[in-house]
C-alpha cells in the first residue's frame, strides 16, 4: 500500500486539509477574569471603598479585604479546573500510524492530512472518517459511537469511524472526512459551546445580589440625605451611610460559596472524581432521576462466560472441558476467548494445530491430540457462529433454543466436534459435525453497581437504562445490576418523535419501564429533555460519543475516564477510575454544599435585613446612624464572618429539598426584623439617656452581637457541642475586644453605664426569644 508523498502532504498543509480538531468548550483567561473580578458584590464594595477614603476614614475600609479574596480565590480555581478540561481535549491522546513514502510512521492526530494512508491493528483508535482499502479480519468495536457492543466486520470499500477501536484484524483505510468534519467531532460539536451548570444555589445567590443591587443605592442616598441634615459634618453623614451600605451588603456570601464548592472538588477530586466546575458539586444531590448507559458505565465492556446449554447427549462435565481446552489453545485469545479460560479451566492436552478466529469464518478451530474425551484419534473442535456452526437437519431444536435466546438478548456461540481429516484445509469446515453445547456470553456488570444502585433507589432516585444495544441484552444487564422495572426492554424504535409525545409517552405508560435500547445519540438527547420537560432533574451517565449529546443536554453529565474524550470533554463530572462507587460520595458533597450554604447564606440575608431595617428607622426618626463601619465589621466578623466559614465546611448528608432561595428568605425576614427592632430599642433607650453618642453605640453594638449569636446557634440546629463552642469562642472574642484597651479604642468602642448594660442584655433576650420563635413560624408556613 503507497501513501502519500511528501510533497502531497506538505500540499495539503499549504491548502488547510488538515486534520485541526476543534478545541475543548471552556472559557477563556480574559472571560474567567471578568466573570470572578466584575462582579455586583465587587462593584458595590469597590464604590464603598471609594466613599470611605473621599470621607477620610481609611481605618474604616476593612470590609474591602473581601473585593481581593473574592476576585482572587474564584479565578485561581477555575483556571485549574480549566487546565484539567484542556488536558481531556477530545482525541488528543491516541497516535496516528500513517504510511508515508518513508513508511509507516506514528504521528500526532493533528498531523494527519486528507488522503491520508492510515494502517490499524488491534487496540488502534480510528482519529479519522475514512474507507477501508484492504483488510484481513478486520474488526471495528464502534460502542462508543452506536452504543453497540458487538465489534462489526469491516470490508474494502466498508466506511470507518472516527472514535472506534479496531478489536480485531488488521488493514488499511484512507482519510476522507477530518478536523471538524469527522463523526465523532460533528456529533460533539452541538454540545462545544460553553456554558455554565444549572446551580439553585448560585441562582439563589444571584438573585439575591439582584435585589440588594437595586435596593443598596436608593436607600443609601435616602440616608445621606437625612444624615447630612442630622450629622454636623458632611464627612459623619458619609460614613455613617457606608456603614449602612457595607451591612447591606453579604459581602461573604460569594466567598463562602466558592470556598464550599472548592473543598468539595478537591474532596472529589481525591477520590478521582473530576469535576467541571465549582458548582458540578452540588448537582447530583438535586437530581431525582438518573439515566444509565449500559456499557462502560454498569458493565466493564468486557463479555464474561454466563453458563453451558449442552447438545444431545453430551455431558456439562465433558462440555465444560472441551470449551476451557478450546479457550486456552489460542496463542492469541480475542476477548472472547480470554473471558473464557478465565471462567473454565483448561485440561491437559496436547494441541496439535489452531485455527484462530476470525470474523469471516466466524468460528475457530483447535486439533488436540488423542484424549480421553474422544478414543484413540486426533479430534477437532469448533466454537463460533451457531448459524454457521450448527448442521442443518436433524438439530433443529438446538436451533430454535438459539433463536430463543437471541430474542432475550443473550450472547451464543456453539461448540462441535469432529474427527480429525488429514486431507482436509485447516480453514475449512467438515460435513460431519457433532454439537456439544451452547455457549452462554454476558456482559460484566460493575462488581459495586448493584450495591450503588440500589443505595440510589433507596434514596428515592428513579432509574432509567438508555443504551443503542439490543432492548433484552440492556435488561438482562438491568436485572442483574438490580434495577427495578427491568422485566423487559422497549424498543427505542417504536417511541414517537414529537418531543411532546415522547415526554408524555414517558411519564405515562412508559413510566414503569426502566430500560430502553436501540436508542440513537438523538433520541438519548430527547429522551433526556422530555424527562426534564416532565419537572423532572436528571443526571445521565454515559462513555461514548454517542452519549455526548445527552450528557451536555442533562442537568448533570457524569463521564467515565476510560470513555471517549468527547464525552470527557463535555460532562461536569468525570470519574476517571471508572468507580461507579464514587456517585454516592459524589451526592453527600452535594448535599454538605446545600445545607451549608443555606445556612450561611440565612446569616449574611439576615445581616442585609436588619442593616435595611436600620436604615429605614434612623431615616424616620432623624438619628445618627447606631454604627460605625468599623464596628460592623466587628460585629460581621464575630457573628457571621468566622462562624459561617467553619458552617459552610461542616459536615452535613441530610436530605435536600427544593427551594432553597424561598427558605432562605422566609427564615432570614422575621429574623432579621427581630435583630433590628432589638437593636434600635436599645440605641434609642441608652441614646436617650445620659450617655454619649460612643456610649449608645456600643450597647447597640453588644445588643446586635447577642441577637447575633443567636442566629447563629438557631440555623446550626442540630446543635453538636462544637457549634456551642463555636458560637462560645465568638462571644470571647467580642469580651477579649471590650476588655483590651488597644482593640476596644481601634474599634471605637467605650465602656458603657451599668443602664446601658442592662438594656442591653434586656434587648437582647427579647431579640433572642423572637429568633427562637423564627423556625416555628417558617415550619408552619411550610406545611
Amino acid at each position: 500500500m503507497e501513501g502519500l508523498t511528501d510533497a502531497e502532504v506538505a500540499e495539503r498543509i499549504a491548502d488547510g486539509r488538515v486534520n485541526d480538531v476543534p478545541a475543548a468548550p471552556v472559557r477563556t483567561t480574559g472571560e474567567i477574569l471578568r466573570a470572578n473580578v466584575l462582579t455586583p458584590v465587587n462593584a458595590i464594595m469597590g464604590a464603598l471603598l471609594v466613599l470611605i477614603l473621599v470621607a477620610g476614614f481609611p481605618g474604616d475600609a476593612l470590609f474591602a479585604g473581601v473585593i481581593i479574596s473574592n476576585s482572587v480565590i474564584g479565578t485561581i480555581q477555575e483556571l485549574r479546573a480549566r487546565r484539567t478540561l484542556t488536558q481531556l481535549a477530545i482525541l488528543s491522546a491516541p497516535k496516528a500510524r500513517v504510511v508515508r513514502s518513508v513508511g509507516t510512521i506514528e504521528v500526532e492526530v493533528s498531523d494527519v492530512v486528507a488522503d491520508d494512508l492510515l494502517a490499524l491493528i488491534p487496540g488502534d483508535q480510528v482519529v479519522v472518517d475514512g474507507t477501508v482499502l484492504d483488510g484481513a479480519g478486520l474488526e471495528v468495536d464502534e460502542s462508543l459511537l452506536t452504543g453497540e457492543a458487538d465489534p462489526v466486520d469491516k470490508f474494502t470499500g466498508d466506511e470507518v469511524l472516527s472514535g472506534s477501536f479496531v478489536s480485531a484484524g488488521t488493514g488499511y483505510f484512507r482519510a476522507t472526512r477530518i478536523g471538524a468534519g469527522s463523526y465523532a467531532v460533528t456529533l460533539a460539536e452541538e454540545a462545544r459551546r460553553f456554558t455554565l451548570v444549572d446551580s439553585e444555589l448560585r441562582s439563589g445567590v444571584n438573585q439575591v445580589l439582584r435585589w440588594l443591587t437595586m435596593v443598596i443605592p436608593p436607600a443609601a442616598a435616602l440616608l445621606l440625605l437625612r444624615l447630612l441634615n442630622t450629622e454636623d459634618l458632611w464627612q459623619e453623614a458619609l460614613r455613617g451611610t457606608v456603614a449602612a451600605a457595607v451591612a447591606m451588603v453579604p459581602d461573604g456570601l460569594v466567598l463562602l460559596t466558592s470556598l464550599s464548592f472548592i473543598v468539595g472538588v478537591i474532596t472529589l477530586a481525591r477520590r478521582h472524581a473530576l469535576a467541571r466546575e465549582l458548582a458540578s458539586v452540588e448537582l447530583l444531590a438535586r437530581v431525582d432521576t438518573l439515566c444509565l448507559d449500559k456499557t462502560g458505565t454498569i458493565t466493564t465492556g468486557e463479555i464474561a462466560f454466563a453458563d453451558l446449554e449442552v447438545i444431545g447427549a453430551t455431558t456439562n462435565s465433558d462440555a465444560r472441558t472441551a470449551v476451557g481446552a478450546m479457550a486456552a489453545a489460542d496463542p492469541s485469545p480475542n476477548p472472547t476467548l480470554s473471558a473464557l479460560a478465565s471462567a473454565l479451566p483448561a485440561p491437559d492436552w496436547t494441541v496439535v494445530d489452531t485455527v484462530p478466529f476470525s470474523s469471516a469464518r466466524k468460528w475457530a478451530a483447535a486439533t488436540f491430540a488423542p484424549h480421553g474425551l474422544d478414543g484413540t484419534d486426533r479430534v477437532v473442535y469448533h466454537l463460533g457462529a451457531p448459524d454457521v456452526l450448527l448442521p442443518t437437519g436433524e438439530w433443529s431444536v438446538a436451533r430454535d433454543r438459539v433463536a430463543e435466546l437471541a430474542n432475550d438478548g443473550q450472547r451464543i456461540l456453539v461448540l462441535t466436534r469432529s474427527a480429525h481429516n488429514p486431507d482436509a484445509p485447516s480453514d475449512q469446515l467438515p460435513p460431519a459435525r457433532l454439537p456439544m453445547s451452547l455457549v452462554l456470553l454476558e456482559d460484566t456488570v460493575k462488581s459495586e453497581a448493584p450495591e450503588v444502585l440500589a443505595w440510589f433507589i433507596d434514596q428515592g432516585l428513579d432509574l432509567k437504562v438508555i443504551s443503542g444495544d439490543h432492548p433484552a441484552t440492556v435488561a438482562s444487564v438491568a436485572r442483574r445490576a438490580g434495577i427495578p422495572g427491568a422485566t423487559s426492554g422497549i424498543d427505542a424504535r417504536t417511541l414517537p418523535d414529537d418531543p411532546k409525545e415522547l415526554a408524555d409517552a414517558l411519564s405515562g405508560e412508559l413510566a414503569e419501564h426502566s430500560v430502553f435500547g436501540r436508542v440513537t445519540p438523538h433520541q438519548k438527547r430527547a429522551m433526556v429533555r422530555a424527562l426534564q420537560g416532565s419537572g423532572r432533574t436528571v443526571a445521565m451517565t454515559g462513555d461514548g460519543v454517542n452519549d455526548v449529546l445527552a450528557l451536555k443536554d442533562a442537568d448533570m453529565g457524569i463521564a467515565m475516564g476510560s470513555g471517549s474524550s468527547a464525552s470527557r470533554a463535555v460532562a461536569q463530572l468525570v470519574l476517571l477510575d471508572d468507580r461507579f462507587s464514587t456517585l454516592p460520595r459524589v451526592l453527600a458533597e452535594g448535599r454538605k454544599v446545600i445545607n451549608n450554604i443555606e445556612r450561611v447564606a440565612k446569616l449574611f440575608l439576615t445581616k442585609a435585613t436588619y442593616a435595611l431595617l436600620l436604615t429605614a428607622l434612623v431615616g424616620l426618626f432623624g438619628v445618627p446612624f447606631p454604627f460605625l463601619p468599623k464596628q460592623l465589621t466587628l460585629i460581621g466578623t464575630v457573628s457571621i464572618g468566622l462562624p459561617g466559614f467553619f458552617l459552610a465546611l461542616a459536615p452535613d448528608d441530610s436530605l435536600v429539598r427544593p427551594g432553597f432561595l424561598t427558605r432562605v428568605i422566609r427564615w432570614s425576614l422575621p429574623a432579621g426584623t427581630a435583630a433590628a427592632a432589638a437593636t434600635f430599642a436599645c440605641y434609642e433607650i441608652v441614646r436617650r439617656s445620659d450617655a454619649s453618642l460612643a456610649e449608645a453605640r456600643t450597647a447597640a453594638t453588644l445588643t446586635l452581637l447577642g441577637v447575633g449569636l443567636t442566629i447563629l446557634l438557631v440555623i446550626s440546629r442540630p446543635l453538636r457541642p462544637w457549634k456551642i463552642g463555636l458560637a462560645g469562642a465568638m462571644g470571647g472574642l467580642y469580651a477579649i475586644a471590650m476588655a483590651w484597651p488597644f482593640v476596644r479604642n481601634t474599634f471605637e468602642l467605650v465602656v458603657p453605664p451599668a443602664s446601658a448594660w442592662t438594656s442591653a442584655a434586656f434587648c437582647t433576650a427579647i431579640g433572642s426569644l423572637l429568633i427562637g420563635i423564627v423556625p416555628w413560624i417558617t415550619r408552619y408556613r411550610d406545611r
